[in-house]
């Protein structure tokens, strides 16, 4: 019997020992993917998920505001074949999201949103349109997703949430009449065009959002059912069609606010519930189906259906609820659209809701940044220091101004913290879009220096300089202002969006948005195109900076996220240093450094640092320059790679150690021109 006991209690201990093992093995192979996914994630730690053998494979990544940065190998992830839910949202992550990430068997719901995502939103390829998906609820709002891959059977989804992206001009996928289920759909704020028929036969929708778009098309004929929304918003669109009044009573009448041009009429039932009043059409909108003007009509009003004098009395009675409703539900939509717009992305602008701003108490006023640092306005009126407006100088603005148009200077309008100081967005009087630099390194400046040299400065014009619009003195602070720049800086372009993500599987269809035609072989080839177009911006910029004048302007911190783009990816320098050379010690041939340091970013996709500066340079004096180009670039070969390298090279000269070693500016313009003598670098 004893013998029998120890052969039982053995095969337990076996078996048990079996399981453990399998168990760590599990926990070890995610332990492994989970650390490969997030080897250029700052603020993650691994320990988080694994702190012993006991733990099982991850069936959840939940890491909202975790105030995790930098770029996500997904390829890793999506071989946690276990996973069920990824939440990352409210983070800094970048780059793009890897197609096989949606794969995944078991995932049900993905949350990306309020991150600095872009690119192609990688959904996946054509042939896998078999693929079944499991997933029930995607949310990537508030990121910077430019364009769509492919789609598979998402007849599982329930929930998708795509509002507030940079889908510039592109139309709604012919694949979201596959989403047959779907009961949320937000596509607001992202820039769609074209009609939304693509949605037309959603049966199941009870919350419909596609407002602040260039939506065009017929209202209600294009749009699926109505009769189960709840929610409904197409404001800020150019729709044309009929408007009946039980629409505007049971959504509210900013739910059409700007809508397009939309005849208004009495439904029944609401004649029924109130005979003295109709919706009444604007005299300018055109008849049903007519394609949609330029100019927006104004909201429809309510007006009495005739004059009869027995019918004053009810409309007397009714006239102040009507008003009432009415002014309920404007505020009811100006706080949902405050709380959406708080999340924003930074570099996706709007007009802010305006609301007079009040001041309980003089100043002097703290604003405090995201970083943890502050700036202070020492005065103790703020509407005491004028903004000055040099292409607008009859604009009467102040310093109040600017507190109210970035509420408080607030971190949500907040785009950018560098060296020089914080930079704000804001939306002025007057429509005026501009981005507000606080400049820290000019306090000690007095007040009549300050304005001499903002003077001096908005005198430069060049193409690829972006000048001074303003500036206002509010104490020992100074503040410029400049023209707003959508697309944002080149440190974003290249490090931030999935241009520069080192992980992305298929490139070929994530490159820079560039209307330039497509008589180039490769997408290679347009990418290095477009980046040493935006070398020669840069230089001719600097170029000028140093010979327009007797005596040189130097920049003195030119670095990649002091160069913005325009909407055609035109480089603009702005960020000058204030003071002459003597107090900040620059001078053009350390203007010259930092263009080698930007053009070696550029050309190896890497960050400009010390260190990668010195890698560069010590391949190119053994003769190995191509190892240090961006992998994406030297992946077509040929012509290109040897121009590439040749480049490189120059970037060796301009940061030679001793300064005067380095070529002047017009030298290093002329030797990148000579690289490409096309339309690109005329």
């Amino acid at each position: 019997m004893n013998s029998l006991f120890k052969i039982i209690l053995i095969i337990s201990l076996f078996f048990f020992d079996a399981e453990s093992t399998q168990t760590c093995s599990n926990n070890t192979a995610d332990r492994a993917l989970l650390s490969k996914a997030f080897a250029s994630v700052s603020g993650f730690n691994i320990s988080w998920y694994f702190t012993n053998c006991s733990n099982l494979a991850i069936s959840e990544i939940k890491l909202p505001s975790r105030n995790l940065t930098g770029t996500i190998s997904w390829k890793f992830l999506a071989n946690m074949t276990q996973l069920q839910v990824i939440n990352l949202s409210d983070n800094a992550l970048s780059g793009s999201v890897s197609p096989a990430i949606w794969f995944l068997p078991s995932l049900v719901e993905i949350d990306l949103s309020n991150n600095r995502l872009g690119g192609v939103l990688g959904l996946p390829k054509p042939g896998m349109a078999k693929f079944d998906s499991s997933l029930r609820r995607i949310d990537v709002s508030f990121n910077r997703f430019k364009d769509f891959g492919h789609v598979s059977n998402f007849k599982n989804l329930t929930y998708l949430d795509l509002s507030h992206n940079s889908f510039r001009g592109v139309l709604l996928p012919f694949w979201f009449t596959n989403l047959t289920n779907l009961e949320y759909l937000d596509i607001s704020g992202s820039n769609f065009s074209g009609d939304v028929k693509a949605i037309s036969h959603l049966q199941f929708l009870k919350y419909l959002d596609v407002s602040d778009n260039g939506f065009t098309g017929n209202f209600p004929a294009d749009f699926p059912p109505l009769g189960t929304v709840k929610f409904l918003n197409v404001s800020s669109n150019n729709f044309s069609g009929e408007l009946d009044s039980k629409f505007v009573q049971r959504y509210g009448l900013s739910a059409f606010n700007h809508a397009g041009h939309l005849i208004t009429r009495n439904s029944t039932a609401a004649a029924t519930a109130r005979p003295e009043l109709h919706i009444k059409p604007h005299p300018a909108a055109p008849p049903p189906h007519k394609p949609p003007q330029k100019n927006r009509v104004k909201n429809p009003i309510l007006v009495k259906k005739d004059n009869k004098p027995k019918k004053a009395l009810i409309l007397a009675i009714l006239l102040p609820s009507t008003f009432f409703l009415i002014l309920v539900s404007f505020l009811t939509y100006c706080l949902y659209k405050k709380r959406k717009t708080s999340r924003r992305t930074k570099w996706a602008i709007s007009k802010p809701i305006q609301i007079p701003f009040r001041f309980e108490k003089s100043g002097p006023f703290s604003f405090e940044t995201e970083s943890g640092s502050s700036w202070v306005a020492d005065l103790k009126e703020p509407a005491s220091a004028p903004v000055v407006m040099f292409e607008k100088p009859l604009l009467k603005l102040t310093f109040k101004d600017l507190i109210a148009a970035t509420s408080h200077f607030g971190k949500e309008y907040l785009l950018a913290e560098g060296k020089s100081g914080p930079l704000y967005r804001a939306v002025l009087p007057g429509d005026l879009h501009v981005a507000i630099k606080v400049l820290e390194n000019a306090r000690s400046l007095s007040h009549d220096e300050a304005v001499a040299i903002f003077e001096d400065f908005s005198k430069l014009k060049h193409p690829n300089l972006l000048p001074i619009s303003g500036y206002c003195i509010a104490g020992n602070e100074k503040l410029v202002l400049y023209e707003f720049m959508a697309n944002g800086d080149l440190h974003r372009w290249m490090h931030e969006l999935p241009t520069g993500a080192p992980n992305v599987e298929d490139w070929s269809t994530d490159t820079w948005e560039i209307r330039t035609g497509s008589h180039y072989t490769s997408p290679e080839e347009l990418e290095w195109r477009t980046r040493h177009r935006v070398a020669v911006g840069i230089a001719r910029g600097l170029a000028y900076l140093h010979n327009a004048r007797s005596k040189p302007v130097v920049h003195g911190n030119l670095v990649a996220s002091n160069i913005l783009l325009t909407d055609d990816l035109e480089p603009r320098i702005v960020g000058i240093a204030l003071g002459d050379k003597t107090r900040l010690g620059g001078s053009p041939e350390d203007d010259v450094y930092n263009f080698g340091v930007v053009l070696v970013e550029l050309l190896t996709g890497k960050l400009g640092s010390v260190e990668t500066v010195d890698w560069v340079r010590r391949l190119v004096k053994d003769g190995r320059g191509v190892d240090s180009l961006d992998p994406r670039l030297r992946r077509g070969g040929g012509d290109s790679v040897d121009k590439m390298t040749e480049c490189l090279g120059l970037g060796y000269l301009c940061t030679a150690e001793a300064p005067g070693k380095r070529p002047t500016m017009q030298q290093v313009l002329g030797l990148l021109k000579d690289l490409h003598p096309s339309p690109l670098a005329s």
